[in-house]
């Protein structure tokens, strides 16, 4: 399709067929005549071979998904996010289209397996953690309840990197997950846009008398599409992700060239590459920081001009209907510059007027919170705005002095109140407060789970919600049900499906009616749950032992934290646990024991020293452990490095108790205690983010709760005493005795000091120590649970059953029905 013919309608694509024999055909074709490859070649071209056969099942619904959005009448809603964790796409197509039974027969014939097919696809590097992975389930959510939703993101050429363990330590690696190319993405470049970035504006008046503004001399780079297809559940449906790559107007200078400037004759197309070149670039430094700005910007510019395009293509200039068609939500601080962008566009390429334009922008947009730490919220410092967005800039300090009158009329003479809810903080050099801007500029502002949408209302964003109540609500996450069971977990999918049907796999809510069967009589159901819990211990065991050259035996209760690593998520609370079991274990109490495989995983930000020295702490504890023969198979503890969305797929069906134990208050809402829920994992958790409503849903006789509540964190701040607490407790004084001897970095003394230090300062905010007695007597009774295997098993059954709640599909019809007003679509 090309900007003329872009709403043709094509005479109907037949869909291809799916037998066997057909897979067969095209799977052959692909690898000989258009890879060049043949039976024996890299296993890559087999994986390539296979993911161009199965897109091109994929097209015909493509094709008529997209003739469904463009409707004169259809109201769309645009996701703009920094990140989509998405994991390798082949499985999940294969699921949704309801033909791995043909595909895995098509390549046995070939003496291939599908499962090692599958292995050979790389994780798409869009994404960092619980941000992308929730906007990957967003989007396949949207898709499966047939709403009209367009993902808008960037193609990283680099993921984040790979994490490689070295002497304990982690080691950064490019990760090209593009190296190879990638199957499923469609290059648009008929879309092309154009991003402009530094220069300087110009204000004039028109003939007509108004007032205009310029934008000149601007450093120009072209934002490409590329488009991915997301498939809905056996629905026809297949939405789409458009990723922006970023290159040169100018790709070579030829005169920089002749001269012998070498490196001058690439430098414009090296600079405008750099934007989409690494995921989430380390913002410590200056130049870091403007490459972040860059990043977002062009997310935001490229994706507003491409729906801008879309909306003229049919509707031609006239912007009457376009707040009533349209929604565009912003995913996190990273693209609320879209707020901005969208008023430059209206007012200087539109020639709207103010008015106009803010009451479209005002609209439109929508805003999701993800944290509650202050320090995550973006300020961007108005002198980088000024020397790389001046135009925005502009647009931004317009639309605060807008704002803050609206402030003065609400509360006269209340200057304190104005200068905290001003978008331009004036402390310590201007900056923008990029949530302000999202909260002034949108209608909707919502939270993620039930306490952190409160503690927004009360605290983060108190005066904003006294001025707008009605703006703000709470959409709590969820995790899509179609990954995180039925593609990663298969045996135990077929259980459930084999006693309640599988309509719970498109409708979470069904898998209630498990219910019943975690009652103790049912024996047969009972073992044949434990039955294929431990085919997946098994897989993840056989994974740790590749890893990280570690054995768990798949009797021991497989306790499990995988996350980004960061002092809120307390993987430190976890290791001081660890040592106390040791600890106990070498002083000969182990009466009523019970066998523990502790596995730990995620990525410290690279520029992060103590998430850097919290990992270095893990595998120091975990080599002086997993060696002691004393300790033998009673404890284990294993680092699995480059944690990622597969492995996540072999972690969460094997795990029996899921740690969820964030200082109360910080964590907004968590997506990982979900999956683990729905797998049938135990949780112990503080009262925290979406473990709350998971403890409402479950029940408190099937969750392992412990730790002080946000007003009890609150309260302690004022006398908080981590010295006292660690001498009046013998296991915790023991366990610090342990750390500050160098037992576990005997020959790199004082490398902990400092993780130590942190530990027992009073003004520690995440407060480890305070909760290691509650957290020790909880742990205490989840090891005691396990041993009673029917008790653990019915408590299994339970969080699976219960975990409907959880589903993306829920969370997607919230945000529909409060939010987007959406009409899903009718595929015939």
């Amino acid at each position: 399709m090309n900007n003329q013919n872009d709403l043709c309608v094509l005479p109907e694509a037949e869909k291809l067929p799916t037998d066997v024999k057909s897979l067969e055909h095209d799977f052959r074709r692909y690898l000989v005549h258009h890879l060049g490859r043949f039976l024996g070649c890299n296993p890559h071209y087999l994986y390539e071979a296979l993911s161009l056969t199965v897109r091109d099942r994929i097209m015909t619904d493509w094709r008529n998904t997209w003739l469904q959005h463009r409707r004169p009448e259809q109201r769309r809603a645009y996701y703009l996010s920094l990140e989509f964790l998405i994991g390798r796409a082949l499985g999940n197509h294969l699921l949704n289209m309801n033909l791995s039974g043909e595909i895995a027969e098509a390549v046995q014939h070939f003496s291939q397996s599908l499962e090692e097919i599958q292995s050979r696809e790389p994780d798409a590097g869009l994404g960092n953690g619980g941000l992308g992975r929730l906007a990957a389930c967003f989007m396949d959510s949207c898709a499966t309840l047939k709403l009209p939703v367009v993902g808008y993101g960037l193609r990283y050429e680099y993921g984040m990197f790979r994490q490689r363990i070295e002497n304990g330590y982690q080691k950064e690696e490019p990760d090209h997950w593009l190296r190879d190319a990638n199957p499923w993405e469609l290059e648009r470049a008929e879309y092309t846009q154009i991003v402009q970035f530094g220069g300087h504006t110009e204000h004039f008046t028109n003939r007509h008398g108004e007032p205009r503004t310029r934008w000149l001399n601007t450093e120009d780079v072209l934002a490409i599409p590329f488009d991915v297809p997301v498939s809905g559940y056996r629905n026809g449906v297949v939405n789409t992700l458009r990723l922006w790559k970023a290159t040169a107007t100018d790709e070579f200078n030829l005169d920089e060239f002749n001269a012998g400037s070498y490196p001058e004759s690439v430098a414009a197309k090296n600079d405008a590459e750099h934007i989409t070149m690494v995921l989430y670039p380390n913002d410590s430094s200056e130049n870091g920081k403007e490459l972040r700005l860059r990043q977002q910007y062009f997310l935001a510019s490229a994706s507003l001009q491409d729906i801008i395009r879309q909306w003229e293509l049919i509707h031609g200039e006239d912007y009457a209907n376009f707040a009533a068609q349209n929604v565009f939500q912003l995913n996190d601080t990273h693209p609320a510059i879209g707020v901005a962008e969208l008023m430059r566009i209206l007012i200087d390429d539109k020639h709207l007027s103010w008015e106009q334009a803010w009451k479209i922008t005002s609209d439109t947009m929508a805003y999701t919170n993800h944290t509650l730490l202050p320090e995550a919220l973006e300020r961007w410092p108005v002198q980088l705005f000024e020397r790389l967005l001046p135009r925005l800039l502009e647009i931004i300090y317009e639309i605060n002095a807008h704002f803050l009158k609206q402030v003065a009329i609400r509360w006269p003479g209340d200057s304190d109140r104005r200068r905290r809810m001003s978008i331009i903080e004036e402390n310590n050099g201007k900056s923008v407060r990029m949530a302000y801007l999202a909260i002034v500029g949108s209608f909707s502002v919502n939270g993620v789970a039930e306490l952190h949408s409160e503690l927004l209302r009360k605290g983060l964003f108190r005066d904003f919600y006294e001025l707008w109540p009605e703006k703000f609500n709470n959409k709590t996450n969820g995790v899509t049900p179609r990954r995180w069971i039925a593609h990663a977990n298969p045996e135990m999918t077929a259980l459930i499906s084999s006693k309640i049907g599988d309509e719970w796999i498109s409708d979470l809510s069904k898998i209630e009616q498990l219910k019943p069967y975690a009652n103790g009589n049912n024996k047969t159901f009972h073992a044949q749950w434990q039955a294929a819990k431990t085919a997946n211990k098994r897989e993840l065991a056989k994974l740790v032992k590749e890893e990280c050259g570690v054995d768990f035996p798949l009797d021991s209760l497989f306790d499990v934290q995988v996350k980004r690593i960061h002092e809120y998520k307390r993987q430190l609370l976890n290791v001081l646990h660890v040592i106390h079991l040791y600890n106990r274990i070498r002083h000969g109490d182990t009466t009523d024991w019970t066998n523990r495989c502790v596995l730990i995983g995620g990525k410290a930000a690279p520029g992060y020293f103590m998430a850097k020295r919290i990992i270095k702490l893990i595998n120091n504890v975990a080599e002086i452990i997993n060696s002691d023969p004393e300790v033998g198979d009673k404890l284990k503890l294993a680092f699995l490095p480059n944690y990622r969305v597969s492995s996540m797929e072999v972690i969460a069906p094997a795990t029996d108790l899921s740690e969820q134990i964030s200082t109360a208050g910080k964590e907004a809402s968590g997506t990982g205690n979900m999956k683990f829920m729905m797998n049938g994992a135990l949780t112990i958790g503080t009262y925290d983010g979406a473990n709350i409503e998971m403890l409402d849903a479950v029940g408190v006789d099937n969750f392992f709760l412990f730790g002080l509540k946000v007003d009890e964190v609150e309260a302690l701040k004022t006398h908080y005493d981590p010295q006292g607490l660690i001498a009046a407790d013998e296991d915790l004084k023991a366990v610090f005795q342990l750390l500050e001897s160098g037992h576990f970095n005997i020959e790199e003394p004082g490398i902990f000091d400092q993780v130590i230090t942190a530990m027992k300062d009073p003004h520690d905010p995440w407060m480890t120590v305070a909760d290691f007695r509650s957290y020790t007597e909880v742990q205490q009774h989840a090891a005691s649970a396990y041993r009673d295997r029917q008790h653990w098993t019915r408590m299994s059954i339970m969080n699976t059953a219960c975990s409907g709640f959880f589903s993306t599909d829920r969370t997607m019809q919230d945000y529909n029905s409060d939010i987007w007003k959406l009409s899903p679509m009718d595929l015939g």
